[in-house]
């Protein structure tokens, strides 16, 4: 066993290795670009991904079987990835983005379409993949999406519109979800897996963004797409199902990755406050000051903590729909919050392009939002509380 950190947990050689690896690469690989990437505005760092995925950062959570690193558990990813966003949210994001495809994979497929379509993201050179939910008509309300699926044969046709989908216009493979009967909602709720040469299948130009520009968000478009049933994963119907299994811990993982980002804001905002002199002393000195830092500390480890949690839950096989939901929700509004509180330290300079807090401040934003808004996350908590 590990050391003991300040959380209580102990972590395995193995997991100290990891984490150590994705802190390092941050500081070294993903810090250094995060402003260019941000400027450059619709384009991911393809460079950054590469680097990453010759350490195996961009596959550490597929498993061994498929030649991804093994990392399975989802505390080891919680902390794997809370110091990849710690150098920077959207590239970390970006990095580990093909966990997202994944999942529902994992969730939903049989042992051969796990082996074909998760061999590749094993490989040195991994196809960077999207998950297709989101349309125009259907934001929070995924049980009401209308990409329709009609069964012909030993092919489904797919018709559709979906929107802002992350990785779209680089994306090799796509996780599509449609539905076999709008009037069924959740229970006509199918996915597939669409390759991007599917005849058929088109991508929109790149959408221009408040924040995490590393990740680029496009439409895409789905006429008379024929995708064979060896593509569909599980039943029919059973889509819903998996991708609130994948939500589950992806939102852990939204709480992991604006904790990283709480977390930069905390040790800029302070270092900055240490050295920036107003009447005489540092910043750091009044107490104003030195309480707005000491609240963000709070905030850090607050979400830090929650994410923990549920990920420890998740690997243990318990339903975590309530933990889930408040790891993202805290850790997306710890956040802004401390984000917002490290423009405010900063003063002027903070308002400047040339520091990265308010860059950073624009990027916490998004987490209020992908993959059920804040009001979705209560409504969530509310419900396991019995208010239905």
């Amino acid at each position: 066993m590990g050391r003991t950190v300040r959380d209580g947990l102990r972590l395995t050689t193995e997991q100290e290795q990891f984490v150590a690896l994705a802190k390092e690469f941050a500081a070294e690989e993903i810090r250094p670009r995060a402003r260019a990437v941000d400027e450059a505005d619709t384009e991911s760092p393809l460079d950054v991904w590469d680097k990453a995925s010759k350490l195996g950062l961009t596959s550490c959570m597929i498993g061994e079987r498929f030649g991804g690193g093994g990392v399975t558990d989802l505390l080891t990813q919680v902390l794997v990835q809370q110091e990849l966003c710690h150098g920077d949210i959207g590239i970390g994001n970006l990095i580990t983005s093909n966990g997202f495809f994944s999942a529902p994979v994992e969730n939903l497929g049989t042992p051969e379409q796990q082996e074909r379509f998760l061999g590749p993201l094993g490989t040195e050179r991994p196809p960077l993949t999207a998950v297709a939910v989101t349309e125009p008509g259907s934001g929070s309300d995924a049980a009401s999406i209308r990409t329709s699926a009609r069964r012909q044969g030993d092919e489904y046709v797919l018709n559709g519109q979906k929107t802002w989908i992350s990785n779209a216009p680089y994306a090799e493979m796509f996780v599509i979800f449609a539905t076999v009967d709008p009037a069924k909602r959740a229970r006509g709720v199918t996915a597939f897996v669409v390759p991007r040469d599917t005849p058929g299948l088109s991508v929109g130009p790149p959408f221009r963004k408040m924040g995490q520009r590393a990740i680029v968000n496009a439409e895409v478009f789905l006429d008379d797409v024929r995708v064979p049933v060896g593509n569909r994963l599980g039943e029919e119907g059973q889509g819903f199902a998996g991708l609130m299994r994948t939500f589950d811990a992806s939102r852990i993982l939204i709480g992991a990755a604006t904790t990283g980002l709480a977390r930069a804001a905390l040790d800029f905002a302070s270092g900055y406050a240490r050295e920036r002199e107003q009447f005489g002393v540092p910043i750091i000195r009044h107490q104003a000051v030195a309480f707005r830092l000491a609240d963000m500390a709070t905030r850090v480890d607050t979400s830090h903590l929650l994410a923990v949690r549920a990920a420890t839950l998740y690997d243990e096989g318990h339903d975590v729909a309530q933990e889930s939901a408040m790891a993202k929700l805290v850790g997306s509004e710890n956040a802004m919050w401390c984000t917002h509180a490290a423009v405010q330290t900063l003063g002027g300079n903070g308002y400047s392009r040339e520091y990265p807090v308010e860059r950073w401040m624009r990027d916490a934003k998004l987490e209020e939002i992908e993959e059920g808004t804040s009001d979705i996350q209560r409504l969530i908590i509310s419900r396991g509380l019995g208010a239905r």
